[in-house]
């Protein structure tokens, strides 16, 4: 029978990072960077220029560290509204990415770094963001929505097969087996409980909004208070969040350098490894 003397600990770092829109949380991975790690970022909100900037002025020579492939819907304007240009393809070209890091850029150039479950302690895959991977699942799964007789939809269904493909690929990103750290980064959506007002990731949908956290041992929240920004991580009435060492883990970190602090506090430091030539295309 396994005794709890004996458990030990992930050596991967698995990070829900919430907060509010433009509290800082992209532009926070520059000191990631600045540690030596090596980000792979799904780019759905097209939102990079702040961390380049960062980058730039203060590690420009860990500018080839950071590998993006930005995926979005596109709208035209139309007389009956925004529609989406052809079919909705963001939410699957995602999914693909997290099986195979492999597509063309925009020089032709095949780029292919190979499962990003086998990366590996050093790299750090980062979903930028869950909301807007949300809405593209969403938007995936609309055309697919059988109509009724009168050529209605039941979104009822839309939104439960989009909640169930997101919380499926979350399980994946939190398991074991998928062995390289993780960053989840998601907007704050504010919901009335039995508790009172509670903070959530945003999701699809409001029900899926409180099971998301429950995948993920750390759980951080960005604040930014009269200009002051940082990254909480002791819980309070409004918001629920973890990390797996609470006794050594500070309740609040500066925004620029907090990254870096708790994930050499989890995990210790990176061992940095010189990235491929044959991998370095389409750098921040």
């Amino acid at each position: 029978m396994p005794s709890l003397a004996n458990h030990k600990g992930s050596t991967l770092v698995k990070l829900l990072a919430m907060g509010d829109s433009k509290s800082g949380k992209t532009g926070s991975l520059v000191s990631l960077i600045r540690a030596g790690y090596k980000l792979r970022i799904l780019d759905l909100d097209n939102l990079l220029d702040p961390l380049k900037a960062f980058v730039e002025r203060e590690c420009p020579a860990m500018l080839s560290n950071v590998e993006y492939r930005t995926l979005r819907d596109y709208r035209s304007a139309t007389p009956a509204g925004p529609v989406i240009r052809g079919q909705p393809k963001a939410y699957l070209d995602a999914i693909k990415m997290l099986d195979k890091w492999k597509y063309t850029d925009d020089d032709g150039k095949e780029v292919d770094l190979g499962s990003p479950a086998d990366w590996g302690p050093d790299c750090v895959l980062v979903i930028d963001s869950l909301s807007r991977l949300c809405d593209a699942a969403y938007d995936f799964r609309f055309p697919l929505a059988v109509k009724g007789k009168g050529g209605e939809i039941d979104t009822r269904s839309v939104y439960g097969d989009a909640q169930d493909a997101i919380e499926n690929n979350i399980a994946n990103l939190t398991s074991d087996e998928f062995r390289t750290n993780v960053i989840v980064i998601a907007h704050i959506v504010y919901q009335t409980t039995t508790e009172g007002i509670k903070a959530y990731p945003q999701g699809v949908g409001q029900k899926l909004s409180p099971k998301i956290p429950q995948y993920f041992p750390s759980v951080m929240w960005y604040t930014n208070k009269g200009g002051k920004r940082t990254i909480k991580t002791n819980s309070t009435p409004l918001i629920d969040l973890a990390n797996p060492k609470p006794f050594d883990v500070s309740p609040e970190y500066e925004i620029g350098t907090g990254l870096a602090q708790i994930f050499e506090i989890l995990r210790g430091k990176p061992t940095v490894v010189p990235i491929p030539a044959k991998q370095q295309a389409r750098r921040i």
